[in-house]
């Protein structure tokens, strides 16, 4: 089992290669909420996100014979960046499986720390089936990205330095993937003060965790689907979930809308850009996932902000329309002079602003004297998008809503 000493072992390990990053009071967050709220923005970590601590405590307690074979492992994005870098400053080869359709971002970054980048497979599963072929063919070491105990203990620097630089919290909130992450903060937090919550979020879309803590045994998933690529696992570690059932309170799921707002809210309240996983942990907090009491001193684990710009583009829009700030319809005119024009005057009237429209004669959903019209629109919340969609449905038009 994951212990005390072996975190604090490894925070010398990995000092030299990893940032003490900031953790601060959020004024908007914690009027938002009640609580008093604190953000570990692990995101401004090097490589961006926590995975650098797991990796350079591994790597750092192997014997020199394991590395001169070299290192293999499988990563979504984040632990293999982690481990390019880590590898790259400690002289050791490393090649990394990611999946097919990794952001691009993330791929490009980890070749440029300095690991050959292998793509294959649709997830990080199938990515890690064939790492673990190359090991056998290359006779490498395989660095687990979460079902290990240095590399838990290197995660769990992290809630040393929560406890820190905030020794009155009260409940920390983790994203969880494979659990390495939660595991090594819940075991330095209880070490510490037993009473301290520690909460785990997963995404809808890859939730293995919850279920797997309620049936008592390992849950495995068909397959996962979330925007937090950074946790799509399909389901904990071994070692992972032992820590878990004894040292986590409890485990909570956000849907990617929600975190989807996490971002945008992100963005625009507190400047800071984080990737999907990164933001679940306030996902929970806005959307009240878990029960807090007022005033209590909670601290979300931002882990990381490795985000594809594509990505980022959708999930933006994403969190704009969830919020009631961006509107897509879809109606039917007759196709004639003036017909246009007539809807656009009652969008006016309502004070909103059309981004685009998209006009189409030739589809073949509507007859032949009607034409398909999509409007893309700035509004200003909820209410007044009810607003919208009330007047235009008094001036006859039916509309679908889109997004």
């Amino acid at each position: 089992m994951l212990e005390l000493d072996d975190i604090t072992a490894a925070r010398e390990r990995v000092a030299e290669t990893s940032r003490h990053t900031p953790l601060s009071r959020t004024y908007t967050f914690s009027s938002m909420t009640g609580a008093d709220v604190y953000l570990k923005q692990e995101m401004l970590q090097r490589t961006g996100s926590f995975k650098i601590r797991g990796a350079t405590n591994r790597i750092a307690t192997l014997p020199t014979e394991t590395l001169d074979a070299g290192v293999v492992t499988a990563s979504a994005g984040n632990h293999a960046q982690g481990v390019a870098l880590a590898a790259t400053r400690m002289g050791v080869d490393a090649t990394v499986v990611m999946p097919e359709y990794a952001p691009i971002q993330k791929v490009e970054a980890t070749r440029a720390y300095g690991a050959n980048v292998v793509l294959h497979g649709i997830d990080y599963d199938e990515a890690a089936e064939r790492a673990h072929e190359i090991e056998r063919e290359e006779g490498r070491y395989y660095l687990p990205a979460f079902d290990d105990w240095e590399v838990m203990a290197g995660q769990g620097t992290l809630g040393l330095e929560i406890l820190e630089d905030l020794p009155e919290v009260e409940t920390v909130v983790v994203p969880v993937g494979g659990g390495g992450l939660v595991s090594g903060v819940a075991t330095a937090l209880k070490s510490h003060d037993p009473d301290i919550r520690v909460i785990g979020v997963q995404a809808e879309g890859a939730s293995s965790a919850a279920p797997s803590v309620e049936s008592g045994e390992r849950v495995e998933l068909d397959s996962v689907d979330t925007i937090a690529d950074g946790i799509a696992t399909r389901s904990l570690g071994e070692r992972t979930f032992q820590v878990i059932r004894q040292r986590v309170d409890e485990v909570v799921t956000v849907s990617d809308a929600e975190i989807a707002v996490a971002i945008v809210t992100l963005l625009e309240r507190s400047k800071t850009l984080t990737e999907g996983a990164g933001a679940v942990s306030l996902a929970a907090l806005l959307e009240g996932a878990f029960d807090y009491e007022d005033d209590e001193v909670i601290a979300l684990a931002l882990c990381g902000g490795n985000i594809d710009m594509n990505t980022l583009s959708t999930v933006i829009i994403r969190g704009l329309a969830e919020t009631g700030r961006y509107l897509r319809v879809r109606t039917v005119l007759p196709d004639r002079p003036g017909a246009l024009e007539s809807l656009i005057d009652i969008i006016s009237n309502q004070d909103a602003n059309i981004y685009a429209i998209r006009h189409d004669r030739s589809s073949r959903d509507v007859s032949l004297d009607d034409a398909e019209v999509e409007v893309d629109l700035e509004t200003r919340g909820p209410d007044h998008v009810e607003q919208l969609l009330g007047a235009l449905e008094d001036g006859g038009y039916g509309i679908t809503v889109l997004t």
